[in-house]
């Protein structure tokens, strides 16, 4: 089923992409524990291509790489060098690059599904799959931190030095909030609503461009080469989007590692 429908009902009018869309109907297994929809099969899809892909990539692995591999090693070098030794150094650059490249890569691959055909949603654009990715990146830092230093890691994030005792009681819950709380929150909506909105720009623009040309027809065509102009303009975009928000989840947890292992700690 393909969300890039037009979306002009039988009383002739135009209505635009609506949140529903997020919420479909379920394809296997209805009104039991393992129900799929179309975002979990878009999922999935996902996952098995980037398996695919580094698989392809790493399964012949030469001295002088083919293009495929140079491919993937570039993708693989690019998180390594940019994100965790430029921000972690090479020693805890090494320890928690896995857990940076899984993340980059999984985000890249279900954001990218917002704009292959017949997909034409990410599956980053529900909460489940950037929630869990946000607890793994607060749980992962936590235990850096603690690692790090068992006895003072929430001493120093939540009294940190060089403050007056009285003034801890308002910097010691505006530390909290802002660091136990809201980092996880933080990086959960800005994955999913960059998504979202990515999304419904892309329905619009291109269920405008069928009900202009199709629907209204005439004239109304020169409307519709105007939005599928700017439909084509912010599918480029959106890919834009897509790796840039992989790249900024997975800078971002990073850099909460490097705030929990620092000397201070």
């Amino acid at each position: 089923m393909n969300l890039l429908v037009p979306m002009s009902t039988d009383d002739g009018g135009f209505h635009g992409p609506s949140i529903d869309e997020f919420f479909p109907g379920p394809l296997l297994f209805e009104d039991t524990n393992f129900e799929i929809n179309r975002i979990i099969l878009v999922r999935w899809v996902a996952v098995i291509a980037l398996l695919l892909v580094f698989w392809l990539g790493t399964r012949r692995m030469s001295v002088v790489p083919g293009r495929f591999q140079s491919l993937v090693e570039m993708g693989l070098d690019m998180v390594r060098v940019n994100i965790a030794d430029d921000l972690l150094g090479k020693k805890d650059g090494k320890r928690f690059l896995p857990i940076l490249t899984t993340m980059f890569f999984m985000i890249l691959f279900m954001n990218l599904t917002g704009v292959i055909p017949f997909l034409n949603i990410a599956g980053t654009s529900v909460i489940g799959v950037p929630l869990v990715l946000a607890i793994v990146a607060y749980v992962t830092f936590i235990y850096a931190g603690v690692k790090k230093s068992p006895k003072n890691f929430f001493k120093n994030s939540l009294f940190p030095s060089g403050v007056p005792w009285p003034v801890y009681i308002i910097v010691t819950p505006i530390e909290f909030i802002s660091t136990f709380i809201i980092r996880p929150i933080t990086l959960t909506l800005r994955l999913m609503m960059n998504m979202i909105v990515g999304h419904l720009l892309l329905v619009l623009f291109f269920a405008a461009t069928q009900f202009f040309v199709v629907t209204m027809s005439g004239w109304w065509t020169l409307l519709g080469v105007g939005t599928l102009a700017f439909g084509l303009a912010f599918t480029l975009f959106e890919v834009l989007v897509a790796v840039l928000q992989a790249y900024v989840f997975a800078l971002l947890t990073a850099v909460y590692i490097q705030l929990a292992v620092a000397e201070e700690h």
